[in-house]
């Protein structure tokens, strides 16, 4: 990778939005319980939390290549939360086997 990917890259993946941590906690649990929802796994409210945060950095950063995301409110970050939740929970169905 040369120095402009790797710092382009970086730079995608630290971008934040107007939300806040507080913010990001409330919204990935909404994602993470939404995308449970969707994909029919139950895993309860802290994994809930957890996917739906790793969800919105995943889908943060999958968007960040195409739209401007750092200027996005609440909705438009827990739809992000949501698309990378559900990607996050398809991929970790797809390697870990059928547990949900």
């Amino acid at each position: 990778m040369n120095p402009i990917a790797a710092t382009e890259f970086l730079a995608r993946s630290a971008t934040t939005t107007t939300v806040g941590w507080i913010g990001y906690i409330i919204i990935g649990a909404i994602a993470g319980w939404l995308a449970g929802m969707i994909m029919k796994a139950r895993y309860g409210l802290l994994t809930d939390i957890v996917v739906g945060v790793v969800g919105a950095l995943i889908g943060g950063f999958l968007l960040s290549f195409f739209l401007d995301t750092a200027s996005g409110g609440w909705w438009f970050t827990l739809f992000t939360a949501v698309l990378g939740s559900v990607i996050l929970l398809w991929l970790v169905r797809t390697l870990g086997g059928r547990r949900a």
